[in-house]
């Protein structure tokens, strides 16, 4: 007796995928902030869970959330833009949403989120990435009228053509100095990164041969997938959780000498003080001489290229955002005891 295999509807696999995506994705986040922790403590257990008694849960999810509140309008655009163009692109766009995930996001993406996602990423990406967020908008733009309006063909034309061409030329000409200052200096990639969007977004406005649309679609979206998690969770294992201190430490019968690590805790025995090399240090609160809390070392920056005086490398919300001023540093963030 053979017992044939019952078929499961594609549409039906589909969904249950879909649900263990859905059921994982919550704990990403969690799985960033334990590895963060777990790198803070340089891979050492118990001091590991030292740092997970005493560090505050909203202190992490800040500055999860200050690291990486950039990468939420990247995967909201970047899915919009490449679902719309299998949409339009695919002969039964009905058809291409039951069969394609990325395709059916796009359809039932709403336009308030695409309107967050690009204001969102004008506050908090980088100037020099700023004409590529043009150049989606551009794009979602033009794609959402070739979906909803196929029969104008007149308003198509302005969009999908003359509206690119124009906005493609005036970024060009207001990231003109930074391209300039980019070449002369030798950053190729800055200078591709101000040009190539402006020139090249006009390519994706409209369908592509279907048979091509799926394998310009679907593997960058895939490539994205993978690669996502790594970067997310390399740049988010540099963000600070502790703060940087100092601690002036002597009782008189020994030479003060300052201790310098990422405070913990002060309870009412002794001051607890993660030292750079992974080292927990107990300091009795009889020998504490002073503490002060230090600044963060200051980013250098990776580029000098400057548009119109914007620092290439800051996005508008650090450009005019209110930043202390640190004029003097306190000797004691160096190493030195206060002199007496």
């Amino acid at each position: 007796m053979t017992v044939a295999p019952y078929p499961r509807p594609a549409r039906r696999v589909r969904r249950s995928q879909l649900n263990w995506v859905l059921t994982a994705l919550p704990a990403f986040p969690l799985v960033l902030l334990v590895l963060r922790l777990w790198y803070l403590s340089r891979q050492d257990l118990p001091t590991m869970l030292l740092l997970v008694q005493y560090i505050s849960p909203l202190g992490m999810i800040s500055a999860l959330i200050i690291t990486l509140i950039w990468t939420v309008p990247a995967v909201v655009l970047v899915l919009r833009a490449l679902g719309g163009l299998l949409l339009i692109s695919s002969p039964d766009p009905e058809e291409a949403a039951r069969r394609s995930l990325l395709a059916l996001t796009a359809l039932r993406m709403p336009d308030w989120v695409v309107g967050v996602a690009v204001a969102l990423a004008g506050f908090t990406w980088q100037l020099r990435l700023l004409p590529t967020l043009l150049m989606l908008v551009a794009v979602i733009l033009a794609l959402t009228a070739v979906q909803r309006y196929p029969g104008e063909r007149r308003m198509l034309v302005v969009v999908t053509l003359v509206v690119p061409i124009v906005l493609g030329l005036v970024v060009l000409l207001w990231v003109w100095p930074g391209i300039r200052m980019s070449l002369a200096a030798g950053e190729y990639g800055t200078a591709v990164l101000l040009t190539a969007p402006a020139l090249l977004g006009w390519l994706l406005t409209g369908p592509v041969p279907a048979r091509a649309a799926r394998l310009a679609t679907h593997w960058p979206a895939v490539a994205a997938v993978i690669l996502a998690p790594f970067v997310i969770g390399v740049v988010f294992l540099r963000a600070p959780v502790l703060p940087n201190s100092a601690v002036e430490v002597g009782d008189g019968r020994e030479p003060v000498r300052v201790l310098r690590g990422q405070l913990i805790t002060v309870d009412d025995t002794a001051t607890t003080l993660l030292q750079r090399g992974g080292e927990v240090v107990f300091i009795p609160n009889d020998r504490v001489r002073s503490k002060t809390l230090c600044p963060e070392p200051i980013r250098t920056q990776k580029s000098r290229i400057t548009v119109r005086g914007w620092p290439i490398d800051e996005s508008a919300l650090e450009w005019v955002a209110p930043v202390r001023q640190v004029t003097e540093v306190d000797p004691r963030c160096l190493g030195r005891p206060l002199q007496p």
